[in-house]
C-alpha cells in the first residue's frame, strides 16, 4: 500500500523480411490530450503519468536506425491506454490486434471505458482497414518449450511471431512469442502479470485491482499457468510489460 515506479514498456522487434515491427507503444505525449477532459481526466488522477521530453518510442525508434513511417506493424496486446498511446504515431503500420479488445473500446458510455482503462481518442480513424485480428491467424502448436502453452496465432506465417491469448486482465488480453535469430525464445506477456517476481512466486494483484480491470478467476489462471512454464523452463525469458526488472536497451547520447 505504497506509491512504487511503474514502468511501462514497449518492444522493438527487427524481422528479416518484414522489417521494424512494434510489441505496443507504451506512453505518448497523445495520452495526455485524451486525458484533458472529464471523465477521461480520472485515468491521470488514477495512475499518474511522467514522461520526460523524446522518451516516447515514436522518439526512442531514430535511436535504432528506424523511422517512424518504417514501423510495418504494431502488435496490440490490449487496448488500455499506456500499451496503445503511440498508436496514430504509425500510419503505416499494420495493427495486430485482439477483435474482442478492439470492440470492447467500442462499447460503453465514456466512464465505464476510463474505468477499465480504455481511452478511444487514441485508436486510429483507420483502424478497420488496418487491422488484422488475432482471431483469424493461423493457429500452430507452440512446441514443449512452452507447454502448458498449447497453441498460438501465427502473425507472420513464418512462425517467428505467435499471439498467445493470456485471458483475466481485461477483454483481448493477448502475449506475444518472438523466436530470436539466436534460438532463443521470449515471451512477451503483457500484463498478465505486473512483474517477473510475481510469476516466480505465483503471487497476483489483490482481487479488488483484477476485479477492476478484468477478471479474477481467468487471470489467476493464467499467471498460475505462466508459473509453471517458468518453472518447467527457466531459461525461457518472460517480459512483463511493467516490470523494473526488465532489462532495456535503449541507446543513449550519440550511440
Amino acid at each position: 500500500m505504497k506509491p512504487v515506479v511503474f514502468p511501462a514498456l514497449a518492444a522493438l522487434i527487427l524481422h528479416p523480411e518484414e522489417g521494424a515491427i512494434l510489441f505496443d507503444t507504451g506512453y505518448d505525449p497523445a495520452f495526455f490530450t485524451a486525458t484533458r477532459d472529464w471523465p477521461e481526466l480520472l485515468y491521470r488522477w488514477a495512475t499518474p503519468v511522467e514522461l520526460p521530453f523524446g522518451q516516447a518510442v515514436v522518439d526512442l525508434l531514430p535511436r535504432f536506425g528506424v523511422r517512424p513511417e518504417e514501423v510495418a506493424a504494431v502488435v496490440v496486446s490490449h487496448f488500455h491506454g499506456d500499451h496503445v498511446a503511440g498508436l496514430r504515431r504509425f500510419p503505416n503500420a499494420r495493427v495486430f490486434c485482439a477483435r474482442a479488445g478492439l470492440e470492447r473500446v467500442r462499447r460503453g458510455g465514456r466512464f465505464e471505458r476510463v474505468r477499465q482503462g480504455l481511452l478511444a481518442e487514441l485508436i486510429p480513424d483507420d483502424m478497420e482497414t488496418r487491422a488484422q485480428f488475432f482471431e483469424d491467424r493461423p493457429r500452430v502448436a507452440l512446441g514443449p518449450d512452452l507447454s502448458p502453452f498449447e497453441t498460438g496465432a501465427d502473425l507472420l506465417g513464418d512462425g517467428a511471431l505467435l499471439a498467445v491469448q493470456l485471458p483475466g486482465h481485461c477483454p483481448g488480453h493477448w502475449g506475444l512469442v518472438v523466436r530470436e535469430a539466436d534460438d532463443r525464445t521470449r515471451f512477451l506477456i503483457a500484463d498478465a502479470a505486473w512483474s517477473s517476481g510475481q510469476v516466480r512466486d505465483d503471487m497476483p494483484p489483490p482481487r479488488l485491482t483484477t476485479a477492476l480491470l478484468g477478471d479474477t478467476g481467468p487471470y489467476r489462471s493464467t499467471l498460475n499457468t505462466l508459473h509453471r512454464l517458468w518453472r518447467r523452463n527457466p531459461e525461457l525469458v518472460l517480459t512483463p510489460s511493467h516490470c523494473g526488472e526488465v532489462q532495456t536497451d535503449t541507446p543513449s547520447g550519440d550511440d
